[in-house]
């Protein structure tokens, strides 16, 4: 009779790689939101369009605060992809040397 070892680790950590997904991509679509409304502000202002003064100045204030958080997010994706390799590097290495008891 075979016995295969079926990690139990590996649903957690796929739906980790899921998450990690999910989130960059909705990082996406908030840097392409922001993007366009930089243009939009810029091409009022070209077009002499008297959008200076409390509204552009709390837009502005909303872009740089989303790209900090942007960045932020990023930094903290990067560093649970980090993690998440680590973790499946010991992982591997104790289900090869461990004799399949990595649980």
């Amino acid at each position: 009779m075979a016995y295969t070892y079926d990690r139990p680790d590996l649903k957690a950590l796929n739906d980790l790689e899921q998450l990690l997904k999910h989130l960059t991509e909705e990082l996406a679509g908030w840097r392409r939101r922001t993007l366009v409304a930089e243009a939009e502000l810029a091409e009022a202002q070209s077009h002499g369009g008297k959008v200076a003064g409390p509204e552009l100045k709390e837009a502005r204030k909303r872009v740089i605060e989303l790209e900090t958080e942007n960045q932020a997010l990023r930094h903290r994706i990067e560093a649970a992809r980090e993690r998440l390799k680590a973790l499946a590097a010991r992982l591997s290495f104790l289900e090869q040397h461990g004799g399949g008891n990595a649980a």
